[in-house]
């Protein structure tokens, strides 16, 4: 299955030919530089360390495309081969773990942002990857956003951490749309493996977030579109959690005004069908959302 590289992106010092004196690195360089190290190590073997560091360098080069072939031609235009060959192993087949690749961009970029100030939110949202063609992981035609409509492309599920000034991203999966995931026939071939099977967005979002990978990052409030907050059980997973949220939802939505619960589901008997609606008590009724005159927030306040 296609994993995804966060690179924080710093402008590289490039040397000119006419320049008479060497380019000394400044301090955004020498970060990248260390920060490209810290990949390398993270790759697990010394064959991976080259190819990892150029593929680094073919994501920052200028280019419309950033798959690996293109990215061969931009690096070294005389030996596109075995260039693209070791670009395409590094990133498709070699067996390197990619929460170890993350952790050095929250090393590096978690002390970075928040300089100008404390996290103060985690945001959960989803980006798609516009692409053509049919045997890349997960592709299929749904709602995209960077283009606001339906296309055939990728999407990924990811978590990034905000400042008052900057948002680095931390966590990121592919989404397997539910095509995907019931045919074998398409899957196998492209390398997903037998495990993997369909999970709703907001359940990717919801495993991220209750990742062991949040240990030293501030708890912070969770923010979501409706596509996470109409979601129940994400909602519920949260506030269960300990955290507050501030998520959209449908205008359907049934709301009811602080203290007014509804009661939990009847107990099942055994006999018929298991309840499955919670029930109203003697409290005022539940309305939708627009119906409220004034909006109030109950959050559980982190532990």
């Amino acid at each position: 299955m296609q994993m995804f590289l966060v690179l924080l992106c710093y402008k590289v010092c490039y040397g000119v030919e006419a320049a008479k004196e060497p380019c000394t690195p400044g301090p955004q360089e020498r970060g990248l530089a260390a920060y490209g190290n810290g990949l390398a190590e993270a790759a697990g073997h010394a064959d991976r360390v080259e190819p990892l560091q150029s593929y680094c360098r073919g994501l920052l080069l200028p280019g419309e495309r950033q798959s690996v072939e293109p990215m061969a031609a931009r690096l070294a235009p005389g030996n596109v081969r075995r260039i693209h060959q070791s670009l395409h192993h590094v990133v498709a087949d070699a067996p390197w773990s990619e929460e170890e690749l993350l952790a050095p961009g929250r090393g590096s970029g978690l002390p970075l942002r928040e300089r100008p100030g404390p996290i103060c939110a985690w945001i959960v949202d989803a980006t798609g990857f516009v692409k053509q063609g049919k045997p890349s992981v997960g592709l299929t035609r749904q709602y995209c956003a960077p283009v606001g409509t339906q296309e055939n492309c990728r999407v990924a599920v990811r978590r990034s951490i905000a400042t008052a000034a900057a948002r680095l991203p931390i966590a990121g999966r592919l989404y397997l749309p539910a095509v995907w995931a019931q045919d074998r026939e398409r899957s196998q071939p492209a390398g997903v493996p037998e495990e993997i099977g369909f999970q709703t967005k907001p359940s990717i979002a919801w495993d991220q977030i209750r990742s062991p990978l949040e240990a030293g990052v501030r708890n912070a409030p969770v923010v979501a579109d409706a596509g996470y907050g109409n979601d129940s059980k994400f909602r519920e997973g949260v506030t269960e959690a300990g955290w507050r949220y501030l998520v959209g939802v449908a205008g359907t939505t049934t709301v009811g005004p602080p203290g007014n619960q509804p009661l939990r589901k009847k107990p099942w008997t055994g006999n018929g069908r298991p309840p499955t609606r919670l029930r109203r008590g003697r409290n005022p009724r539940a309305v939708t959302v627009p119906g409220l005159e004034h909006f109030s927030c109950c959050c559980m306040p982190p532990r």
